[in-house]
């Protein structure tokens, strides 16, 4: 497979999943597509061969997870503010009262591990391979992350499921 193919191979498989679990640490558009490219990038420049399509995936979905939390702790973000913070069009809003309004309210600890189990349908041990975690704390963050959430939504519609 050529250097095009493969790049349009990973920008069909992985662009939307990259960018989802990206802009829930990140909180803007424009900060999410830019950790998809340096992604992309790294995987264009450094490439791998994996065991399995599950590996590769859980693999990128980490360098995401580690991009964005390299970008949240570097010094120039956190004293920077963008010159057009007020003029940004925002992504979508969630519909007042909705699961992923609530989702978005979540600290971004409890944020991350309730997406990757409930939209992109990963196991606890598996969320755990991506962010670096134990998998007891992987269980810790989803279990303290429902209990916000129950709170959020008024215990409305709340059923644990693991």
């Amino acid at each position: 497979m050529d250097y095009m193919e493969q790049a349009e191979r990973l920008a069909r498989t992985y662009a939307d999943p990259i960018l989802r679990l990206s802009y829930t640490y990140l909180k803007n558009t424009h900060d999410a597509q830019d950790i998809c490219q340096t992604v992309f990038v790294k995987l264009l420049t450094e490439p791998r061969e994996f065991e399995s399509p599950e590996h590769e995936r859980a693999y990128i979905l980490r360098m995401a997870a580690n991009a964005c939390k390299d970008l949240l702790k570097s010094p120039w973000r956190q004293r920077s503010e963008s010159l057009d913070e007020g003029l940004q069009v925002p992504a979508p809003e969630a519909a007042d009262g909705s699961v992923l309004e609530a989702v978005e309210q979540l600290p971004p600890l409890y944020r991350a591990v309730i997406y990757l189990f409930y939209y992109e349908g990963y196991q606890a041990a598996e969320i755990g391979k991506i962010l670096g975690l134990p998998t007891a704390t992987v269980h810790t963050r989803l279990s303290r992350g429902r209990a916000k959430l129950k709170e959020l939504l008024g215990g409305y519609g709340y059923e644990q499921s693991v």
